[in-house]
């Protein structure tokens, strides 16, 4: 065998090896949180403050969840994530921590009850949505918005059956809401109007946690009416999502399954 085909049957061995790893993760998602009740997923920045009012306002709103018993699930780490953990955790809640190994900065709170470390953003992000019944996000950066148009993205597309979307924060989101709508509404129409209806933003953490609570005691539905869809389209898959329509399958044949 030459060096370059063991390399190549060493490369191949690795990524079999790391389809393991990968399963890994989405098991221990699974078993770990298939129990904890309904939550809501709280984003936000790690590098905020504990003397921040936005860190504050996130303790409440852990703590007001919790009351209304919802399990609260964070990313694991510190400033916001914390801060929602912290109250869920000092209310007797569930909460949740979706730690990532990162090369910096990601150093888990002392303040979960349930603590899960991954390796892969991919497999994380499956559980923020899987086991949520709403998002709340606060202030934060590029993984905060990240985590935001994922969601307006799954709700958009009927990838995911709609669910509450709060953004905390009227005057760091207004300016990103602003352009949403001028740019990418009215000057390239690359959105249609009524999504801007598919979250909310405020000021308030009742509210917020109001709007949440209150679509999931009652099934209800931010933005526009759903689209009559095929049954089978919308059949919900095990990671949380919709079946949906196999590409270039005839539209009124079900996928196999």
């Amino acid at each position: 065998m030459t060096p370059m085909n063991q390399s190549n049957e060493t490369n191949l061995n690795n990524e079999a090896w790391r389809m393991f790893r990968i399963l890994s993760e989405f098991v221990e998602g699974f078993e770990t949180l298939s129990d904890i009740g309904p939550a809501v997923t709280v984003f936000g920045s790690a590098r905020t403050k504990i003397d921040n009012p936005y860190y504050q306002k996130a303790v409440e709103c852990g703590s007001k969840l919790v009351k209304k018993e919802l399990a609260v699930i964070t990313g694991g780490g510190p400033g916001i994530m914390e801060a929602a953990n912290k109250g869920a955790f000092e209310a007797q809640g569930t909460s949740v921590g979706l730690n990532i190994s990162l090369p910096m900065e990601q150093e888990p709170n002392p303040y979960q009850t349930h603590e899960i470390n991954f390796r892969y953003f991919f497999a994380r992000k499956v559980m923020f949505v899987k086991y949520a019944v709403g998002f709340i996000c606060f202030p934060g950066g590029f993984g905060t918005m990240d985590e935001f148009f994922e969601s307006m993205t799954l709700i958009q597309t009927h990838k995911t059956a709609p669910f509450p979307v709060v953004l905390i924060g009227t005057e760091f989101w207004s300016g990103l809401v602003d352009w949403m709508k001028q740019t990418m509404l009215e000057k390239h129409n690359a959105i249609n109007e009524n999504d801007l209806d598919l979250f909310r933003v405020t000021d308030s953490v009742d509210e917020a946690v109001k709007i949440i609570y209150d679509c999931y005691k009652t099934n209800c539905q931010l933005g526009p009416p759903q689209p009559d869809m095929p049954a089978y389209a919308i059949r919900e898959s095990a990671e949380g999502t919709r079946y949906g329509i196999v590409p270039r399958s005839p539209r009124h044949q079900s996928p196999q399954k």
